[in-house]
């Protein structure tokens, strides 16, 4: 825990289902549960994103290949096509390959944004108030809603049967596990209550899993020294 938390903190209980394991043997991910404060050092977040910049051009990842692999394994398996719809940490990382940077979005995108490029990790952000219940890994049916936009406006689709999503009471809240994040839980720098997921496959060590979770808590933390921070493990039977 970082920050001084009180008893009102809402602290995320994610719950990954029983069949992910047979999909990717060995996942495990970093939830970070944030009760956020007045953000007073903005740059913190394009500090961060230059110093990813660097790490990709001098390839100082070593896990990041077969890292982005066994992702790209993974959404195979659920019948996505990686080289269409990639993992986000790749697709990230693609960019800044192809353009040398990304456009800034807010403070907070940015730093966990730059903590996916610099880790080769899939990083999610969420506004928790926005949330029904709490999240949940599993199989989509292909029944379920997902709020998105097209041609600039609301619009829901559904995901496709047998494909990995995350979701919540009211619907889908991330499609093609972590490929592309729903309108409604989207995060803005002014939420008060944010959910951060850091996903790993085997490929990416452990410790370097803990490592990117701590950057990405002082990164927060620096940038608003008010918050409360709340860091679990969780995977298959530890939640």
């Amino acid at each position: 825990m970082m920050g001084a938390a009180d008893s009102s903190m809402l602290i995320v209980t994610p719950r990954i289902e029983p069949a992910i394991a047979k999909l990717a043997p060995g996942f495990r991910a970093l939830s970070l549960s944030v009760e956020a404060s007045d953000i007073v050092r903005p740059k913190v977040g394009t500090e961060a994103l230059l110093r990813a910049y660097q790490s990709v051009a001098t390839a100082d990842c070593p896990w990041a290949e077969a890292h982005l692999a066994a992702w790209a394994e993974v959404f195979r398996k659920f019948g996505a096509k990686p080289q269409r719809t990639p993992c986000s940490a790749e697709a990230l990382r693609k960019r800044v390959l192809r353009d040398g940077s990304l456009q800034s979005i807010n403070p907070v995108v940015d730093l966990y944004n730059a903590i996916s490029i610099q880790y080769a990790i899939p990083v999610g952000g969420e506004n928790l108030a926005a949330y029904t219940g709490n999240p949940r890994l599993t199989i989509a049916d292909g029944a379920e809603l997902f709020d998105t936009m097209k041609d600039g406006h609301p619009a829901h689709e559904s995901p496709d049967p047998g494909e990995v999503v995350w979701q919540d009471g009211l619907g889908v809240t991330c499609r093609r596990w972590n490929w592309r994040q729903g309108v409604r839980t989207r995060l803005s720098a002014d939420a008060r209550q944010m959910w951060f997921i850091l996903e790993s496959l085997p490929a990416m060590p452990l410790e370097a899993l803990h490592e990117a979770g701590e950057r990405l808590a002082e990164g927060l933390h620096n940038m608003m020294p008010g918050a409360a921070i709340d860091i679990r493990m969780i995977g298959i039977g530890m939640d």
